[in-house]
């Protein structure tokens, strides 16, 4: 089932499966009992669904199968196929399905009403895995083309910015254009802390406070607060921290070169 919304130009979408025992019964099989329930039939029940007639007998197999009863009883009648119908668990289970898909309708017409698009898209952001210490959310601020690379100025949330350099091909295959959506992906390693005074051919130098620090044995990891609340992560060796006097509250300057920052877009 889905819903349009036009204000957002996107479709919210669902469809729900069942668990039975260690296997899963899909949307589709489950639209085929629903048919079957309809149809009192094999070929009936394929034909409305749009599911050939022996993918349907398959599909009342693994059913059937799945299930710690049947769910659906079958007497084969030549070449137009022979009557089918449910069982009494085969009509509660679908019943509950019923009423399930009832329950999703409800909740994505509430996702819609309520305009949820952005708390839908922050979930999907916050349930990522990277490998990167760093992984920044923001929109694309300006991007500019060259015949090789391509220079990119992400606006991140409470307006810090950052700049990445990706290839042009890279760009296009990513349908980058103002206002789109990315992610910012920098590996701890590659960000470098210093003082506001240092000048470096880093193309971000990003400066705020350090908010806590990771002792290691060798590295630690400075957390540092940028002014718009982002926060990036840098590793650093212990050595470097005393040299700096790095403690939790001082100022100080995460530098990353361009070329280190990975950007990514949802499809």
């Amino acid at each position: 089932m889905s819903i349009y919304s036009e204000k957002h130009n996107a479709m919210f979408t669902g469809s729900l499966g069942l668990k039975l025992g260690a296997g899963e019964v899909s949307d589709r099989r489950l639209r085929l009992l629903a048919a079957l329930e309809q149809t009192g039939s094999i070929s009936g029940a394929a034909r409305s669904i749009g599911m050939t007639y022996k993918a349907a007998w398959d599909a009342v197999d693994a059913i059937n199968n799945l299930a710690d009863k049947p769910l659906v009883t079958t007497r084969h009648g030549g070449s137009k196929g022979g009557g089918a119908g449910l069982t009494e668990d085969g009509r509660r289970l679908l019943a509950a399905w019923k009423r399930l898909n009832g329950m999703q309708q409800e909740l994505l017409a509430l996702f819609e009403r309520n305009e949820l698009t952005d708390d839908l898209d922050l979930l999907r952001r916050i349930h990522m895995k990277t490998s990167a210490r760093n992984a920044l959310a923001g929109r694309v601020k300006a991007i500019t083309y060259g015949p090789v690379s391509s220079e990119v100025v992400v606006s991140l949330a409470g307006g810090d910015e950052l700049v990445a350099v990706i290839t042009r091909r890279s760009a296009e295959d990513m349908a980058l254009a103002e206002g789109r959506a990315v992610h910012a992906l920098i590996k701890a390693s590659f960000v470098i802390l210093s003082d506001a005074d240092s000048r470096t051919s880093a193309r971000n130098q990003l400066c705020g406070t350090v908010e806590r620090i990771e002792t290691g044995a060798v590295n630690s990891e400075v957390v540092v607060a940028l002014p718009g609340g982002a926060r990036l992560t840098a590793v650093v060796t212990n050595t470097s921290i005393d040299m700096l006097g790095l403690a939790e509250g001082a100022a100080t300057c995460a530098l990353v070169k361009a070329s280190h920052v990975i950007l990514g877009v949802d499809e």
